[in-house]
């Protein structure tokens, strides 16, 4: 590992350990809750102990004044909920225009398992050569996404993180098997930082475990969008995960630290 890319894993994350909270949804699903005022949700989630957040390339100058000395990752590849083919994701930045971003590690978003599979290995291969000329981390957001394949699956969700590793990625990014029992068979697949997606938005405690769950399961932190953007209190909810993630808290400490239940 070369000391630049030492140095940007480092300020993506915590001893190791990554609380991200991506908000590149607008480019997705419009300018829906907690991104119309971007600029006060980046500012509360990193006072609340995000590492890092993530973006589009084109919302880098509404994200470095707020960010409160966390890192800054730009996501390379997107979709739209409305046009013809959600999986079908399409480059929108390069490794070079990530860093003239001011990002600190870029990411990329691949579904095996779907039709676009083929194109999306070449394309993540692609950007993880660029950037590693660069000295700049890529972090794989590998999904076990397709026709017939079980998205909860820990095999396939174990084949999509090993892939990530194959191709050369640095922190890979999946979907969460619903236990840590089942969770350790997706982590032992690889070597790589494992990070869970948060998924579909549940309550307080439902996010909590299932942090905690990931964590004793072998992740290495979660990359945790619409549960911790669009919550009431982006900044409590934040609290509440780093609290798992970097304190090794339980569910009720935790709940506690992000003001959810009484001490």
């Amino acid at each position: 590992m070369t000391a630049g890319l030492a140095a940007r894993l480092d300020r993506i994350s915590t001893d190791d350990r990554y609380l991200i909270v991506p908000m590149d949804h607008g480019i997705t699903m419009g300018a829906v809750k907690g991104l119309v005022d971007i600029e006060s949700t980046i500012d509360g989630v990193t006072r609340g102990g995000a590492d890092a957040v993530l973006t589009q390339k084109g919302i880098a100058p509404r994200v470095h004044p707020n960010k409160n000395g966390a890192g800054y990752i730009v996501h390379v590849n997107a979709s739209t909920t409305i046009g013809p083919d959600e999986n079908d994701k399409r480059v929108t930045a390069t490794a070079e225009e990530a860093v003239r971003a001011g990002a600190d590690a870029v990411s990329f978003h691949i579904n095996v398992g779907s039709d676009h599979e083929p194109e999306q290995i070449e394309e993540l291969a692609e950007l993880t050569d660029d950037a590693a000329r660069l000295g700049l981390p890529v972090l794989a957001m590998a999904y076990a996404r397709g026709p017939g394949v079980d998205s909860t699956d820990p095999e396939a969700l174990g084949h999509a993180v090993r892939l990530a590793e194959e191709v050369g990625a640095d922190v890979v990014k999946t979907g969460y098997s619903g236990d840590g029992d089942t969770f350790e068979r997706v982590t032992e697949s690889t070597r790589l930082p494992v990070v869970i997606a948060g998924g579909s938005k549940g309550t307080d405690r439902e996010t909590a475990e299932m942090v905690r769950g990931a964590m004793d399961g072998g992740a290495a932190g979660v990359s945790m969008g619409r549960s911790i953007f669009q919550h009431d209190d982006p900044e409590g909810i934040a609290r509440t995960v780093s609290a798992i993630i970097h304190d090794d808290a339980d569910v009720d400490t935790a709940l506690q630290a992000g003001g959810f239940i009484d001490v």
